[in-house]
C-alpha cells in the first residue's frame, strides 16, 4: 500500500462523499465505514467484509439522520434516552434492503466523539463494521487494518491504537424493555 491511501481528517469526508469506502476510528473500534445512503459503497463494503445476511452498525450523529433513513420516531424513542453512548439498538428500518441485507433490521447508535458526530453531520449516517475478517480479532491499529484489507480499501485514517476498548452494548426492544443481545460498554440498569 502507498501513503496515498492514509488520509488526514478532513479529507475524510471528501472521500465518503465521492463514494469511496474506507477504515477509520469509530467511537469504538476500527471500522470499515461506507456511507448509508450510497448503495454502491454500502455493497462494496459488505462484499469486502465478506458479509452476507449478516449487516453492519449504521452509526449517526443524532436521532433525525435515522428517522430520514427510515427508523420510526415510536422505535427511536424505546432507546433514545441511552443516546449518545456506545449502546447499538437492533431496530427495524423500512425499505434500504442493500443496507439491512434482507433482514429487515439493523444495529444502531448516535455516536456521542464529538469528532466522530461533527463528521456525520456532514457525511449523514455510516454504516459500520468492524475492520477484521471473519473470525478474526479487530484491527487495533491501521498496520493491523492494512494487513486484512490492503489496497482493496479507498483510504485509511489513522487514529493511532485502539486497545482495550469494549464493543458497544447491543440490545433489542421488547415488549417488556430491552433484551441485551451482547454486553458492552454500557451496563443497562
Amino acid at each position: 500500500m502507498d501513503d496515498m491511501n492514509i488520509v488526514t481528517y478532513d479529507k475524510v469526508i471528501k472521500q465518503l462523499m465521492n463514494g469511496k469506502v474506507g477504515i477509520m476510528p469509530t467511537d469504538t473500534v476500527y471500522g470499515i465505514v461506507a456511507r448509508a445512503d450510497d448503495k454502491h459503497a454500502v455493497q462494496k463494503m459488505y462484499a469486502l467484509k465478506k458479509r452476507e445476511k449478516k449487516p453492519g452498525t449504521l452509526i449517526a450523529a443524532n436521532t433525525q439522520q435515522l428517522v430520514e433513513l427510515g427508523v420510526t420516531q415510536s422505535n427511536i424513542d424505546k432507546v433514545s434516552k441511552w443516546w449518545p453512548n456506545p449502546l447499538s439498538a437492533v431496530l427495524p428500518i423500512d425499505g434500504h434492503n442493500y443496507l439491512h441485507q434482507g433482514v429487515t433490521t439493523l444495529a444502531m447508535r448516535v455516536v456521542a466523539q464529538p469528532e466522530l458526530s461533527k463528521l456525520l453531520e456532514q457525511t449523514g449516517p455510516l454504516i459500520t463494521s468492524s475492520a477484521n475478517q471473519p473470525s478474526k480479532p479487530p484491527a487495533t491499529n491501521i498496520d493491523e487494518a492494512v494487513a486484512y484489507f490492503g489496497d482493496s480499501i479507498d483510504f485509511y485514517l489513522d487514529g493511532g491504537t485502539i486497545a482495550n476498548v469494549q464493543p458497544s452494548t447491543i440490545v433489542r426492544p421488547t415488549d417488556d424493555g430491552l433484551e441485551v443481545l451482547r454486553q458492552g460498554s454500557i451496563t443497562l440498569q
